[in-house]
């Protein structure tokens, strides 16, 4: 046992109390709760945070356009009444981890400082190898769903890559969809994709035509969850508030990481930069870069890290982070 005159810090994300031994830098030492690096910097939470204070535009606009088709709210609440959410949490109770105190403790602390952050009541939170909803294939995701009771599903293909400030961004990411209230849309489109799973199973045709008939709301329901995409990545940056957490974390999105190979940060950001500039440049880039993400249910991680770049340059993030408590 050492002889080293021993003090301790107090965490500043989730306020527990730590031996550290003398000499030592702070910003060298870990909590033991939550595994966050120590910092002489307070962690700020907001006592009362509104939405409206961070959602992008572009959310805005296409929940607006989805808002806009006659009886979609109706349509959605009857879809998720007809299957219920029980399927969802079935399925994740039957093939994951769920995460608490004695189980993967330190995500459940970082979800505690998420949630405290924000001021959101705690979700579920599920760890998993495979696909929770369909049973197969590995994921490289986190997700959240359920209206009446959201939860939290995190693939640990994707933590394991990430440092313990980039894994409080993605849990701060899903619990934003909470906070923005975005849980009758999300859980809806998960439910549309996995009833056209099983009728595609079942009967194609049957299938084909259900699609056609749900495609004005199913394409509506895409367009806007992108975009809602935006919004949750800023939520992510008032919990972690550092720009280079969300960086580094998109950069492992889009390249992951490869042993004995460095990644330079910077030429990441100047990437970002320069795609947003021959996005609004460039028609020709624009059209592509619009066919190609069509399809997909998240932006282009190159593409968000130029929208936190531009919110942070533009002054907004700090003008909503001066109503957090230091």
């Amino acid at each position: 046992m050492s002889d080293d005159a021993v003090t301790s810090f107090r965490c500043t994300y989730c306020g527990q109390r730590n031996a550290l031994t003398e000499g030592r830098p702070i910003e060298a030492a870990k909590c033991g709760r939550c595994r966050l690096p120590a910092s002489s910097v307070p962690h700020r939470k907001f006592a009362e945070l509104d939405p409206n204070d961070y959602i992008h535009p572009l959310d805005s606009q296409a929940l607006g356009a989805l808002r806009s088709i006659p009886g979609v709210d109706t349509v959605l609440k009857k879809l998720i009444e007809l299957t219920g959410e029980s399927y969802m949490r079935v399925m994740a109770n039957a093939n994951t981890v769920k995460v608490g105190p004695t189980q993967y403790a330190d995500l459940d602390a970082k979800l505690d400082i998420v949630c405290c952050t924000l001021g959101v009541p705690k979700p579920d939170l599920y760890v998993t190898v495979s696909d929770p909803i369909f049973g197969t294939g590995v994921g490289f995701n986190a997700m959240t769903t359920g209206v009446e009771k959201p939860f939290i599903i995190g693939f640990s293909t994707l933590l394991e890559r990430l440092d313990d400030r980039e894994i409080l961004a993605v849990l701060a990411h899903e619990v934003g969809h909470i906070h923005a209230q975005h849980m009758l849309y999300t859980t809806a489109a998960r439910l549309l994709a996995v009833i056209t799973e099983f009728l595609l199973a079942a009967n194609p045709i049957t299938a084909t035509l259900g699609t056609i008939v749900n495609m004005t709301i199913r394409v509506a329901l895409i367009n806007w969850y992108q975009k809602a995409e935006l919004s949750c990545d800023r939520a992510a940056l008032l919990v972690v508030q550092d720009k280079d957490v969300m960086v580094s974390a998109m950069l492992k999105l889009a390249g992951g990481l490869m042993a004995g190979r460095s990644v330079n940060q910077e030429a990441f950001i100047e990437q970002a930069r320069d795609f947003d500039r021959q996005y609004e440049e460039r028609m020709v880039d624009k059209f592509w870069t619009i066919i190609a993400a069509s399809g997909r249910t998240h932006p282009f991680p190159v593409w968000r890290v130029a929208e936190i770049l531009k919110w942070v340059d533009a002054g907004d993030y700090e003008r909503v982070m001066t109503r957090a408590d230091g």
